[in-house]
């Protein structure tokens, strides 16, 4: 007998199940509470702060630090994949991520590397230049937005302080007995952290090439020389990763391409507008090729912010007027409606108000 059939009436314990289930569905389905409840986010974002303890400083190369990080207590770490990053909260107050480039199966201990960047937001300055050996710091995650995945073989290519998310992800490919292939880029061998690293590597084939000995690479070379099916991992430069998709569009349709970067994300069909900054009572002009971000910075320059590139949620603020373009991957719907993430969104039309 089924449910349909004509003079049939459930019992009440089926009643009860199918209240509670109307109830389930009204509340966590329906209701508000499923933008918080179902949020498709990829990758965590909150709930997960920690402190370490600098265990060690080293040079890995020119202007490049190494810093070991381990449990003030002596315990294990969270335990990551090749790919996974650091939220790192700096004394000053300063938010930056940085990948993890140590062993995953060594859960005593985060290795960090940092490039010194004389111009840059001064959070590689400030561990360069201010961070010692017993400090403690706050951190988040680990998170990973460059997920390594199984494959039958694999080219990885490594742009200068690119190699740090890479350097993992070969580690485990050695270890699985999978083929693999680096091409690892930088100006100098001196500029170029991990490389006695590399060379104990003896599974795959590591190419290094400097610019100061072969001259500036062709992208495009590189990647014509993919091997069929393969999975392919960069991180570096952005031409590198736009190099990789116009050849593997033509040369290899198959391959699966991931890529990973440490600067900005560049503005695409961009239009200048304005932003109003209500606490502060100014406004400032973007232009169609820089961010929201950018600009605020230069009225406020303190303002938070880390990834750039629309999946930390740092540089959130309220939108008190106008309507925005988003383009994050870190809101909800519901999140929307009141705010943005500056590194990436911009307006719809010509005007915005916001909480600053």
């Amino acid at each position: 007998m089924t449910a349909v059939e004509e003079g049939y009436r459930p019992g009440p314990g089926l009643r009860m199940i199918a209240t509670v289930a109307d109830a389930y569905k009204r509340v966590f389905a329906e209701g508000d509470a499923a933008q918080l409840l179902s949020r498709p986010q990829p990758v965590r974002h909150t709930g997960y702060d920690f402190t370490v303890v600098i265990d060690r400083i080293e040079q890995a190369a020119d202007e490049v630090v190494s810093v070991l990080l381990t449990d003030p207590d002596g315990g294990l770490l969270p335990a990551w994949t090749p790919g996974a990053h650091l939220d790192v909260f700096l004394p000053s107050g300063r938010q930056r991520q940085y990948s993890l480039t140590s062993d995953p199966a060594d859960r005593r201990q985060y290795r960090i590397a940092v490039r010194y960047i004389a111009d840059g937001g001064g959070g590689s300055r400030e561990i360069h230049e201010q961070l010692r050996v017993g400090d403690r710091l706050t951190v988040r995650g680990p998170r990973n937005a460059f997920p390594f995945i199984e494959a039958s073989q694999y080219l990885f290519v490594a742009g200068g302080i690119g190699i740090t998310p890479i350097l993992p992800m070969v580690a485990a490919a050695e270890r699985a007995g999978t083929r693999w292939r680096l091409m690892y880029l930088g100006r100098s061998r001196s500029r170029m952290p991990f490389l006695c690293e590399l060379a104990l590597l003896t599974g795959g084939d590591v190419v290094v090439r400097p610019d100061d000995e072969f001259g500036m690479p062709d992208p495009r070379m590189i990647f014509e020389q993919t091997p069929t099916g393969a999975a392919v991992y960069v991180c570096g430069p952005p031409p590198l990763a736009e190099a990789a998709r116009k050849v593997l569009s033509l040369h290899d349709p198959t391959a699966s391409l991931h890529t990973e970067r440490f600067s900005p994300v560049p503005v695409r069909d961009g239009a200048p507008f304005r932003i109003r900054l209500r606490r502060s009572g100014t406004e400032v002009d973007v232009a169609a090729d820089e961010s929201a971000l950018a600009a605020i910075r230069r009225q406020l320059p303190g303002v938070a912010y880390s990834c750039q590139q629309g999946f930390c949620g740092t540089c959130r603020v309220g939108v008190l007027a106008g309507e925005v373009d988003h383009r994050d991957r870190f809101l909800s719907d519901g999140e929307r409606d009141r705010t943005m993430l500056t590194c990436v969104s911009r307006a719809r039309g010509t005007e915005l108000d916001l909480d600053l």
